[in-house]
């Protein structure tokens, strides 16, 4: 497994209830959660610019 690097962030404390609790529902740490939504924004962002390319 790839090092994991540390960082600060700061959210607004109705967005971390909202996402602690989506993380519950699903079983993950809140921490886990933030992973997973990060990564289907990467994994969407990357499917997006694909498509954009093969457009034009």
């Amino acid at each position: 497994m790839a090092e994991k690097k540390a960082f600060i962030l700061r959210v607004n404390p109705d967005m971390l209830k909202e996402i602690e609790t989506w993380a519950a529902e699903e079983f993950r740490s809140t921490n886990g959660q933030v992973e997973y939504l990060l990564q289907q924004a990467l994994l969407a962002r990357k499917k997006s610019s694909k498509k954009k390319k093969e457009d034009q």
